[in-house]
């Protein structure tokens, strides 16, 4: 008989369960809280699927090359339906300088950076379809699960048997051989077992910001812009974040991301005056949002309580639970801005999919997973945790008046933006080095340990500003004191808060 493997969510990360569990002859049932989707194209899906569940549905997506290359060699049936629905490649050369692309010579490596790219609603409804039509595979839409099942056996040890699920209005328990927890950030079942007294260890810190998005829609006639570099068409201005998503149909995206600590350009960044006159600042995103060339469709949909978040199921050496596994933003969430998270997930689900296979014990299971994870997604996890740290700290300096950083701030900052940068806008080799580490293809920072690396990235920073120029993109935007008196906002009520914030923990510290 097949292992019955019950899937909590029906997401992107458990859809990725089941595109990894599915061809291997198990039974896999997925249960979903929110209804199934419209049966309609794409644009009925954006309009009118629900997902209360998926709080990101309408954010900005985007598939890094790693979860692209699972499904070109594991799914290729996938792909071709991807595209078919209008989801979009962008290739290598799209991340190219002006300067590259001048005297760029493809390789076959180049094929491996592509980015699949569209409406989330799209992405998630094309490979739900597909899913649906694999062998042993079921989804159930409407099917809110309440709790686990779960007892300790004779050493104390939390033995997960199944879920209590409520659907069709009436209750039910449904056993399995192991559960896989997907149900995103807002699931419930770790809370669980750690009241149940799993030693289940998490870390977790804020990533900083707050992330908007609004959708738009190419005209009738109209094209993109052209992907030349000028004007840049994202930027990180330090007070704001910004970037656009080509999607499928003729749509795209523009998110924008605010630090926590901005506290009036936050508020008032969902008003729609507002987010025109911030797109109207900003002129690669003018280019895309002329009045001939797009309209938006869609309001500003905002999205907050973003965290960095690592759970362990293994304490110790020793399964904390048996009998269930996460993936996902259950498992392991991450700044929504580095455009990993679906990448993530699925990276995890078939790295469980390898540790099923490997045994059938339920706690070498586990460890071999945990292994897995510590080898394959750790590194990510802190490097981007290292980005947000490091961005957070940038904020409030950009707040503090008469703030000058050290000797030591200064010269890194100078070999990130005059030495990396250049390097990587001037270097194709060096480019493609650094798209591995981005698209995760290898770890996120061994391009840059590499001595012949790093040695190409010190010339680069010692030739100077002079000899680089035009390795540096145009200017992204305005400096924050001229956005907001632009958008009519006090940019000194910010300033106020932040040094009432530092009051207020020097005076906890002292009281401590």
């Amino acid at each position: 008989m097949s292992e019955r493997i019950l899937v909590i969510g029906a997401g992107i990360a458990g859809l990725c369960a089941a595109l990894a569990l599915g061809p291997t002859g198990r039974s896999v049932t997925l249960l979903e809280r929110d209804g199934a989707p419209p049966s309609g194209d794409a644009d009925e899906a954006f309009q009118a699927w629900s997902r209360r569940g998926v709080g990101h549905l309408r954010q900005s997506h985007a598939f890094l090359a790693r979860l692209g290359k699972i499904i070109k060699t594991e799914h290729p049936r996938l792909r071709e339906a991807l595209l078919d629905f209008g989801v979009r490649e962008l290739g290598f050369e799209g991340m190219l300088s002006p300067a590259q692309r001048r005297a760029y010579r493809p390789s076959p490596v180049d094929a491996e950076f592509t980015i699949l790219t569209s409406r989330r609603t799209t992405l998630e409804l094309v490979i739900r379809r597909y899913v649906e039509q694999l062998p042993g595979v079921t989804i159930r839409s409407d099917a809110m699960v309440r709790s686990l099942i779960a007892a300790k056996d004779p050493r104390g040890v939390l033995v997960v048997r199944g879920v209590r699920v409520e659907a069709d209005g009436g209750a039910e328990e449904l056993t399995a051989d192991a559960v896989i927890d997907a149900g995103g950030k807002n699931g419930a079942g770790i809370e669980q077992l750690i009241e149940a007294g799993a030693p289940i260890r998490q870390e977790s810190e804020t990533a900083g910001i707050l992330y908007f998005t609004r959708h738009y829609r190419l005209k009738p006639g109209a094209s993109e812009p052209q992907r030349d570099g000028n004007p840049p068409f994202g930027g990180d201005l330090g007070y704001l974040k910004f970037g656009v998503f080509p999607g499928d149909n003729r749509c795209f995206s523009i998110t924008m991301c605010v630090p926590e600590i901005e506290y009036e350009l936050r508020k008032a960044i969902v008003r729609p005056r507002v987010w025109d006159q911030m797109v109207e600042n900003l002129p690669g995103l003018a280019v895309w949002t002329r009045p001939d060339g797009a309209e938006a469709v869609s309001k500003v949909f905002g999205m907050g309580d973003l965290l960095g978040r690592w759970r362990d199921l293994v304490a110790d050496g020793a399964p904390a639970v048996l009998g269930f596994f996460a993936v996902g933003d259950t498992l392991v969430r991450t700044n929504p801005l580095y455009g990993r998270g679906c990448s993530l997930a699925a990276v995890e689900a078939y790295a469980l999919r390898d540790a099923l296979d490997e045994t059938a014990d339920p706690g070498a299971r586990l460890i071999a997973y945990h292994a897995r994870l510590l080898r394959e997604i750790r590194p990510y996890y802190l490097a981007m945790r290292r980005q947000d740290r490091g961005a957070i700290r940038r904020a409030e300096h950009a707040l503090t008046p008469g703030y000058r950083p050290g000797r030591r701030a200064r010269i890194l900052r100078s070999f990130v933006e005059d030495g990396i940068g250049p390097a990587t806008r001037l270097d194709t080799d060096l480019l493609r080095q650094a798209m591995r580490g981005f698209h995760m293809l290898e770890h996120p920072d061994a391009w840059i340990r590499r001595p012949k690396n790093l040695v190409r990235i010190l010339r680069y920073w010692a030739r100077g500003k002079t000899r680089n120029a035009e390795a540096y993109p145009p200017k992204a935007g305005p400096g924050r004191e001229a956005m907001m008196r632009a958008l009519g906002l006090a940019h000194e009520a910010d300033i106020i808060l932040l040094a009432e914030r530092r009051r207020q923990a020097a005076r906890a510290r002292l009281a401590a």
